[in-house]
């Protein structure tokens, strides 16, 4: 698997990796995030210098840990979908997406598709509540159905307490990319907590909820 496809080395994982995600910021409280490997060191970082007031101009731009910007997401105005749009490094006026984000549907409640422009037959579906921190990302393109990343709530491995939506796991299956999935984690982000809060908010469309159960849950690497 060769998920985000255009993305730098590096951030693809031969066995399945879980990355502990806090959602904060250096000054505004809760509008930056920083990424940890399960040795606690820093992967990935998301600083917001402007304040509440620069999720309004859409855009965010995701970095290593020595602060090299990998990747932009954007909101594309207008767009009857929500669509978003994910570029390599730093947009700039000539700079090409390299993968879009949209509403499956724009009728009722629906997933999210995420589509790659640099090959077309790679396609991905996401389902569930990034409200509640549980919600999966699937391999859908050419008919395929195989889950590929996982975000869910993060539990104490000392007191097995579950801690705050403000900090939780991003679950990595081989080989797909750790960037190109904190890029999906923004714009989740971005949905939950801007006027188009609650796409994201609702059973999959089977009818059945996909937050992991006590028996699944994963013990703290």
């Amino acid at each position: 698997m060769k998920a985000g496809a255009g993305m730098e080395d590096g951030f693809a994982y031969d066995e399945e990796t879980y990355l502990t995600v806090c959602k904060t910021s250096i000054f505004f409280a809760g509008d930056g995030f920083t990424v940890y490997d399960c040795s606690g060191q820093l992967v990935f970082r998301v600083d917001s210098y402007g304040g509440p007031g620069m999720r309004d101009k859409g855009e965010i731009v995701l970095m290593d840990a020595a602060g090299h910007c990998l990747l932009t997401v954007r909101r594309k105005r207008p767009s009857l979908h929500n669509r978003w749009e994910g570029y390599i490094g730093e947009r700039d006026e000539g700079s090409k997406p390299i993968f879009s984000v949209k509403k499956s549907s724009i009728i009722g409640r629906s997933g999210l598709t995420v589509e790659m422009y640099n090959n077309p037959g790679e396609e991905y579906q996401i389902e569930g509540s990034f409200q509640q921190r549980c919600c999966r990302v699937y391999d859908s393109g050419n008919g395929r159905r195989e889950m590929v990343a996982e975000i869910r709530r993060k539990v104490d491995a000392s007191s097995n307490v579950v801690l705050g939506k403000d900090v939780f796991w991003l679950c990595l299956k081989p080989g797909f990319d750790g960037a190109f999935a904190m890029g999906l984690v923004l714009v989740l982000d971005q949905i939950d907590g801007g006027e188009d809060a609650g796409i994201l908010s609702y059973l999959n469309p089977a009818g059945s909820e996909v937050c992991p159960t006590n028996d699944d849950e994963h013990e703290n690497p």
